[in-house]
């Protein structure tokens, strides 16, 4: 799959294409059939298919204190896409400059010059252009004029309920990863480069890989059963605590995840962690011993967990 940063970067080979435009967080279910659409139409048309995204989403710019948690951040939206076998992405990094800019210049800069869409598929409730004044109305009459397909995005429910991105956050929050697999249609991933943190983790005995957020947090807290991927031939089980370490005053949101058995500097490395069971919540203790006994507990339980299920923990690596 080809990245392209930036409506600046379009060059005369991106066009003609099939297209559609989302935040696409997630990649659930609903989203994974609007490609399945975009490829079939790019089949008929015998043209390559691109996703148009925007980094930050529109919310997080807006109201960044407000905004939904990330489902995915950019690196695991891209892989999942690349996966689906999209051919292109254009990443629109949304500022003000964007975000001030028209919606007949949305129109005209981007769907008809810069990606030359033949076919278009958006939601009913997609809005663009300065003030969200573009909507589908909009679109159909820009289609009629300049002769590109419009479709709406379909409905793909689960259990009666239509799946979106914002149930995918609900049962996030919840902890129902098994609910979250079957709206997304996969495990949820994240992944990252190893970072160092204060060592808290290793003082205490308990050494762990992490992850930073940054300014995009995700929709749920708490500790995990979790595989992690790149670290050696076969996924490694692992227990991950995801949120702030309020016991040691922490701010930033981090994904620390203690690895069964595995010894080795990772630092630097690029992982996936896999997120499997919640076992619980995140929870303030009164001082690092009690933090201590708990780890332990949860490394127990995550133990007996993967025994239960199967799973086979790896001899030790170095």
């Amino acid at each position: 799959m080809e990245l392209v940063r930036g409506a600046h970067n379009l060059k005369a080979r991106h066009r003609p294409s099939v297209a559609t435009i989302g935040n696409f967080d997630g990649i659930h279910r609903g989203h994974r059939s609007v490609i399945e659409t975009l490829q079939a139409a790019g089949q008929r048309l015998g043209l390559p298919t691109t996703v148009v995204i925007f980094e930050p989403q529109p919310r997080e710019f807006f109201a960044p204190d407000n905004a939904p948690g990330r489902i995915t951040r950019l690196r695991d939206k891209l892989q999942v896409l690349a996966s689906l076998g999209v051919d292109r992405t254009l990443c629109l990094r949304f500022d003000a400059r964007l975000a001030a800019q028209s919606a007949e210049d949305f129109i005209q800069g981007l769907i008809v010059d810069g990606i030359g869409a033949r076919f278009l598929m958006v939601g009913d409730d997609f809005r663009f252009g300065h003030r969200r004044r573009g909507d589908y109305g909009m679109l159909e009459e820009a289609a009629r004029h300049h002769g590109f397909e419009l479709q709406r995005m379909p409905t793909i429910s689960h259990e009666g309920e239509r799946v979106s991105s914002s149930r995918v956050r609900r049962s996030l929050a919840a902890g129902d990863m098994a609910m979250t697999e079957a709206l997304l249609g996969r495990r949820l991933s994240i992944s990252g480069r190893v970072v160092r943190g204060q060592a808290l983790g290793r003082q205490l005995g308990w050494p762990t890989a992490n992850l930073r957020f940054g300014h995009q947090p995700p929709p749920m807290r708490g500790i995990f059963n979790v595989l992690v991927h790149g670290l050696a031939d076969q996924p490694w089980p692992g227990v991950a605590s995801l949120g702030t370490r309020p016991t040691v005053n922490g701010v930033e949101t981090l994904l620390e995840t203690y690895l069964l058995d595995f010894s080795g500097d990772i630092y630097g490395r690029t992982i996936s962690v896999e997120l499997l069971e919640w076992q619980r919540p995140e929870t303030d203790f009164r001082g690092l011993d009690a933090l201590s006994e708990q780890i332990a507990a949860d490394v127990a339980s995550a133990r007996h967990w993967f025994r239960t299920q199967g799973y086979t923990i790896p001899d030790r690596a170095g």
